[in-house]
């Protein structure tokens, strides 16, 4: 189980509150990063939407220097892992970032390729298989730590995506980062969010989430690239649709706002169906969608 950016800040967050235990959770990822200090969209930055949650934070962080030199010692590495999670506005600053946390004790490096590309008009990097491949291409320069990068659903053709970013050189993936959504106060007639529009997160976009998932699998899975399936996972049951569908470790985010004791109870969980199903690993569940017509069907 991994919690995901965004959800935990810099891992600190959530220790302040009694029951949760870092050591629940496979990984952290921690808060997006950026080169330099911003501070962020101007509120509303959250919105509670039917089954999930708009976000517009704006990336808000101290910068890489910060976070490396002051944050990152000030956390405890035997409790679990931690990986960085890169953002730039072009790709010189994604490099700047890499190579950063390439001198830092942190595990891996998450590649946020969904920030908008400065030189291109603000055109999301994640959303254009090239541009994709060029941030990541240039990441594996920077960094000798693994990459995961993390792939937007906001795109044509993700499969092509996901095989771009396996030859640039992504150690694995993260399958999806939020959908873009937008909340309109109809008594004023204004965006609700300050940003206009925000990441859509939660069980509302489940279903898409573990579509992309297996449509990602058939990719990774020929070059031995893992994935990390998310997107509104608040139950084993959840957890586990991601799995069967090509997910190797699945990530936990909207659900901690509402359940900080979701990771241990999905853990317990997942725990309960091998035992019911007599299953010894959970790696013997990863990819094994039956997709065939079942016996005895009409066509």
């Amino acid at each position: 189980m991994v919690l995901l950016s965004g959800c935990v800040g810099f891992g600190e967050e959530y220790t302040r509150i009694a029951g949760f235990s870092n050591r629940d959770a496979g990984a952290i990822v921690l808060k997006g990063t950026t080169l330099h200090a911003r501070p962020g969209n101007p509120p509303h930055r959250i919105w509670e939407t039917p089954a999930g949650m708009l976000n517009a934070i704006g990336l808000q962080n101290p910068g890489v220097g910060v976070v490396v030199e002051q944050i990152l010692p000030a956390l405890d590495f035997d409790e679990t892992h931690f990986f960085a999670n890169a953002c730039g506005s072009t790709i010189e600053e994604y490099v700047e970032v890499c190579r950063r946390f390439d001198d830092s004790p942190v595990g891996a490096i998450e590649v946020n390729i969904s920030c908008p590309n400065v030189k291109e008009g603000g055109a999301s990097f994640g959303n254009y298989p090239e541009a994709s491949a060029q941030v990541i291409a240039a990441c594996r320069k920077a960094t000798g730590k693994p990459l995961i990068a993390k792939l937007s659903p906001n795109q044509t053709d993700i499969q092509e995506n996901a095989r771009r970013c396996i030859e640039a050189g992504a150690d694995a993936l993260a399958v999806i980062n939020t959908m873009m959504g937008m909340a309109v106060d109809i008594e004023k007639r204004r965006p609700v969010l300050g940003n206009i529009q925000g990441g859509l997160s939660g069980p509302a976009i489940r279903p898409l989430a573990v579509l992309k998932t297996w449509q990602v699998y058939q990719v990774a899975s020929r070059h031995g690239v893992p994935i990390i399936g998310q997107g509104g996972i608040a139950s084993a049951a959840d957890a586990l649709e991601f799995i069967i569908a090509g997910a190797t470790a699945v990530g936990l985010g909207t659900a901690l706002f509402y359940d900080p004791m979701s990771c241990r109870k999905i853990n317990e969980g997942l725990v309960e169906y091998l035992d019911r199903h007599r299953i010894a690993r959970l790696a013997d569940l990863v990819g094994s969608l039956q997709t065939g017509t079942p016996a005895g069907s009409c066509g």
